[in-house]
């Protein structure tokens, strides 16, 4: 509903500034496009088979290029970029991570620490999920990772199921937040913008994001409270420690290598993959069948993203050949209104297109034509590339279609219906998009820390 009340308005606005003699807009080609893309969407075809269609009808109907001569060169260039072979290498290292053992390690020792606070165990969630994903890369992985380890220390509590998948859900967002994240590669080929500035930036709202949801766990576990357990001796808590080392060190190798300005992001995934085959070495679960195993998911996964990719490209070159986003552009940054209002109009996009759309593919389809737009208004590339990646990890949990919810929503025990985790995550929802608006308000929260190292 939020979608479709968004994109009247959207049409609304374009055809009201066609009317009152603003600049020439495709209506045409935009009218044939939103048609195409509602039926296809109430058909439940697959986003890639979506993007690619949409890029063969509208370079078939409105570009006088014949689409052979394109579509060769639009594929070839995505497919051979360097900084994109970063996106398998930081899937396999989750995958062989996870087939090691190690992410239920790094629970373990952290629920040691951690269960005595209000809250109990809600917090390991958090904490849990925010250490993963320094070395994952994906809010997926990073879900589905933890989920598998979290779940069963919540059978037989009393811990209420939808605050349990709730934090875990948002935990698991935060996988594309905290680097070495996924979307910040994808942003920063799009835009030619650093990944490892955009990496920098990230520090200061992951931080922040996971403050916001610590204390949302805080104020639940002091309005419900629950028995805590008995204190752990000191020296159990210190030997507990050794469950971080592996996760530790893997963050060690692979942002402080990007850091140190030693290798690049695909370099230090390469890193940290050997890694990650080094530890499950040393845990005596690497093996052949092992590898294969871990191989084989993360070429599905990759393969799924490739062709989203490739789709995409092509549809943005297409929109760009006809003028689309160059005449959208030109409209919005022609608004007699202040920039932060226009943002706020981008901002309310992004949380409408996250309700029936995949974050991923919103934010390679969106990037080309709402970039010249920020940066027309005066906007910092790297703070929007961290305002984006926050903008996708909230569509992630967000209410009908988040990809991270129907995963926790699948690994459940004992089943239940899916509006546990939608109520769960709520809370956590309200929280991201307050840190949203504060990054708005104080856009030094991001570039402080890249202005101090640069």
């Amino acid at each position: 509903m939020i979608a479709l009340v968004f994109l009247l308005g959207l049409l609304g606005l374009l055809f009201f500034a066609a009317a009152s003699g603003g600049p020439a807009l495709p209506l045409a080609e935009i009218m044939g496009l939103v048609a195409v893309f509602l039926v296809f969407f109430g058909a439940g075809v697959h986003i890639a088979a979506v993007l690619g269609i949409l890029a063969v009808l509208t370079g078939l109907l409105f570009s006088d290029r014949p689409f052979w001569l394109f579509a060769g060169q639009t594929f070839w260039g995505p497919s051979s970029n360097f900084v994109l072979i970063a996106v398998p290498l930081f899937l396999l290292m989750g995958e062989i991570l996870l087939r090691a053992g190690l992410s239920d390690r790094l629970y373990r020792a952290l629920n040691v620490w951690l269960n005595r606070l209000p809250g109990g165990l809600l917090h390991t969630n958090i904490a849990s999920c925010a250490l993963f994903s320094a070395i994952s890369g994906s809010s997926v992985a990073t879900a589905a990772t933890m989920g598998s380890v979290a779940l069963p220390y919540f059978e037989g509590t009393k811990y209420s199921q939808r605050m349990v998948l709730g934090s875990l859900a948002a935990g698991g967002a935060m996988g594309n937040l905290i680097p070495p994240g996924i979307t910040f590669i994808v942003y920063g080929l799009i835009t030619e913008t650093s990944v490892g500035a955009l990496y920098i930036a990230a520090l200061g709202p992951s931080l922040l994001v996971t403050a916001l949801f610590v204390a949302v766990i805080v104020l639940h576990g002091l309005r419900n409270p629950m028995e805590r357990p008995p204190p752990v001796p000191i020296g159990l808590k210190l030997r507990a420690l050794g469950g971080l080392v592996p996760t530790l060190l893997l963050m060690l190798l692979v942002l402080g290598s990007i850091y140190g300005g030693y290798a690049t992001p695909t370099e230090a995934a390469a890193l940290g993959v050997v890694g990650a085959a080094g530890f499950a070495a040393v845990e005596g679960k690497l093996s052949w069948r092992m590898l294969n195993a871990s191989a084989e998911a993360t070429a599905r996964n990759t393969a799924l993203l490739g062709l989203i990719i490739l789709g995409a490209y092509l549809l943005n070159y297409v929109l760009t050949l006809i003028n689309v986003p160059q005449a959208v552009a030109g409209l919005i940054g022609g608004l007699p209104v202040p920039p932060w209002v226009i943002m706020l109009a981008i901002i309310g996009m992004y949380f409408a297109l996250g309700t029936f759309m995949e974050g991923f593919s919103m934010i390679i389809t969106t990037v080309p034509v709402v970039f010249p737009i920020v940066v027309g208004l005066g906007y910092d590339p790297i703070w929007f590339g961290v305002v984006v990646t926050m903008l996708v990890e909230i569509a992630q949990i967000s209410p009908p279609d988040g990809t991270v919810m129907y995963v926790l929503q699948g690994m459940r025990p004992r089943g239940g219906p899916i509006t546990d985790v939608f109520a769960g995550v709520m809370p956590f929802l309200l929280a991201y998009l307050l840190a949203v608006g504060l990054l708005m308000v104080w856009p030094g929260i991001a570039l402080w820390l890249p202005a101090m190292m640069g």
